[in-house]
């Protein structure tokens, strides 16, 4: 819906703009190039111009809290780990990436995004799962719980790592073809 909208205000925007432009240069013949925008030359109240600048505001400030939402907040953790050998780090990010890439693979799913929140000691992991719409969802969270997250768990050495998983279903396979 943002991307349709934004391509619903463009289009205005742009048919506004050449309409100026058209009638700026004259080429529509009904309505001359020196024509006044309103008749009469009086400027209006004083209290219209105050409105008219307290509305340009709000729309600004809109505008830029929009634009602010639009930028990504999250940033990911890193994790540290100390030990004998030496200091390891790692992004959340890449320790996830691989989880991901695993349970893109099952069947029925069509792409995963795995986001790891929280600490080391006690992450979070949060699963899209987007899956074909004739998908077996039960077998593909059971999998998940079964293969998939013990194997994760193992790797970073967290036994305490919960997981959220969401199902976005998509088109079936069959009705894609």
């Amino acid at each position: 819906m943002n991307r349709f909208l934004l391509g619903l205000l463009g289009l205005v925007l742009l048919i506004a703009g050449g309409a100026a432009v058209a009638l700026h240069l004259g080429v529509v013949p009904w309505i001359g190039r020196d024509a006044a925008l309103v008749p009469g030359t009086a400027s209006p109240p004083t209290w219209v111009f105050v409105v008219t600048a307290a509305v340009a505001v709000v729309i600004a400030l809109l505008c830029l809290r929009w634009l602010i939402a639009q930028v990504p907040r999250r940033k990911a953790a890193s994790w540290r780990w100390a030990d004998e050998a030496g200091v390891t780090r790692i992004s959340s990010s890449t320790a996830a990436a691989p989880f991901a890439e695993e349970v893109a693979a099952y069947p029925g799913v069509r792409k995963v995004e795995a986001e790891l929140t929280g600490p080391r000691t006690a992450p979070n992991l949060a699963l899209v799962v987007r899956a074909h719409g004739d998908a077996d969802l039960r077998g593909i969270r059971r999998r998940i719980d079964d293969e998939g997250l013990p194997r994760l768990r193992e790797a970073l050495e967290t036994p305490d790592l919960r997981a959220t998983v969401e199902f976005r279903m998509a088109a079936s396979k069959a009705a894609a073809r």
